[in-house]
């Protein structure tokens, strides 16, 4: 009889994985949430995992062998307090991740604010192009591969490292259980101010991501990020490589053209390659980049390296093109911070010269609603032609105060079906309509989607 792992907290994106892969191992798996919607959702009724709604005591009779707690659970919540009182052995997502999947293995671990998932989903597809046969855990799911989590057959492991912390009884960031081998530091900046006060928090649990990794790995640093200087500073005993998209940095990209359709990357020994590939925006640039020089931890040439970036496809939700009605495109974006806001409308603009851009957006991150980033969110959003905000409960008094920079190109809404209808009226053939949250934004995209098809005709 296979061992029995509950998971509390089932359907985000690193909980999720952490279910695939125990599913994989040979575990049997079940677990609990209340919040469910696609992707995670999907892919794991396809994996034949039993999800229980809610967080009752009741979904822990009879015990399973080994609960596995997401740090969305905290004290007071009935099934935690159930587990607790009957002594049912317990651990955390990432915990369990290391004892039962990267134990004894290469772990390859994407960290940093922006761009983890983009970055961790290309390398893995070009270790698996070419022919390497890796392990996967990535915080989304690359088109490619269709699912967020692989066990792999090698001994290679991709791991998109998250600064968030690891339990209610760990308070210590979710990398620092991975032993990484190989580590891509991709930039620094505040975010979570839910659980770190200040920089100089978030830079202390990357200095100790930093002390896991051994002398004989390779750091792989952004050239340009001026925290991640100074996390080198505080220590490195590791040799390190940087990356970004000046010539200066060891390993370097640039763009071809001015439509960011062709990009040329160059590595340590002055070699360079070329390819066309179906992204854009020079965020994204840096992150192949870093994504080649990682995968030449495994022997994976530069040449191997930007070929696999030809048939990379790109990540759900992360600027995921979903329709196209009337010759209006309609997008995913899973952008919340403003640097990802403003990079993702910059990369747009840019792709698309003389269209409108137009953004629907749901601010609901912590940090958002703490108001952290309430002067940056103006800035970030100042290149879009038109604005529609969904304003969340709870959201800080000077919120809207913050805003009033966008003058009458935003429009505030705390109404999905309102919002939706308000765009529907006013959204034109040729604009390039993207909806940026890292939720489900109340199905306000799919709404918007079927009302043009209803009223629009291709």
């Amino acid at each position: 009889m296979p061992k029995h792992i509950h998971i509390l907290g089932i359907c985000g994106t690193f909980m999720g994985g952490v279910a695939a892969l125990a599913r994989a191992a040979g575990f049997r798996v079940t677990g609990c949430d209340s919040a469910v919607y696609p992707p995670m959702s999907t892919q794991l009724r396809e994996l034949g995992i039993d999800i229980h709604e809610g967080f009752d005591a009741a979904q822990l009779d009879p015990e399973p062998d080994c609960v596995v707690v997401g740090n969305v659970l905290s004290r007071g919540n009935e099934a935690v307090e159930a587990m607790l009182d009957r002594g049912i052995p317990h651990t955390s997502g990432p915990r369990w991740l290391a004892d039962n999947v990267l134990h004894g293995r290469h772990v390859m671990a994407v960290a940093g604010t922006h761009g983890k998932t983009t970055t961790a989903s290309m390398l893995a597809w070009i270790l698996h192009d070419a022919g390497q046969a890796p392990g996967f855990l990535i915080g989304g799911i690359p088109s490619n591969f269709g699912v967020s989590a692989s066990f792999g057959e090698s001994k290679y492991f991709v791991v998109e490292a998250d600064e968030y912390d690891t339990a209610f009884f760990d308070k210590r960031a979710k990398f620092v259980h991975y032993g990484p081998r190989t580590l891509i530091l991709n930039n620094l900046e505040f975010d979570h101010a839910d659980i770190y006060k200040d920089i100089d928090a978030i830079l202390w649990q990357f200095h100790q991501l930093m002390r896991t990794v051994p002398g004989s790995g390779r750091v792989i640093k952004n050239h340009a990020d001026d925290n991640l200087k100074q996390l080198i500073d505080m220590g490195c005993w590791t040799p390190v490589e940087s990356f970004g998209s000046d010539a200066s940095a060891e390993w370097s990209g640039k763009f071809m053209d001015a439509a960011e359709r062709r990009i040329c990357i160059t590595g340590p020994d002055g070699k360079s390659a070329e390819v066309r590939w179906n992204l854009g925006g020079r965020h994204n640039l840096e992150n192949a980049v870093a994504a080649v020089a990682a995968a030449r931890s495994a022997g994976v040439t530069l040449d191997q390296g930007i070929a696999a970036l030809s048939t990379f496809e790109g990540v759900k939700r992360r600027m995921e093109r979903t329709a196209t009605v009337a010759d209006i495109a309609i997008y995913d974006d899973f952008a919340h911070h403003p640097t990802a806001i403003r990079r993702s409308i910059a990369a747009m603009k840019r792709r698309y010269p003389g269209q409108r851009i137009v953004i629907a957006i749901e601010p609901r991150s912590n940090t958002m609603k703490l108001g952290v980033h309430n002067d940056a969110l103006a800035e970030s959003l100042k290149k879009a032609d038109l604005i529609w905000m969904y304003r969340p409960a709870g959201m800080d008094d000077g919120f809207e105060k913050a805003l009033e920079s966008l003058g009458d190109r935003l429009r505030m809404f705390g109404d999905y079906d309102k919002l939706v209808t308000d765009m529907s009226g006013k959204v034109l053939s040729g604009d390039q309509v993207i909806f940026m949250s890292n939720g489900g934004f109340g199905s306000a995209r799919q709404t918007l989607t079927a009302v043009l098809q209803r009223t629009r005709r291709s």
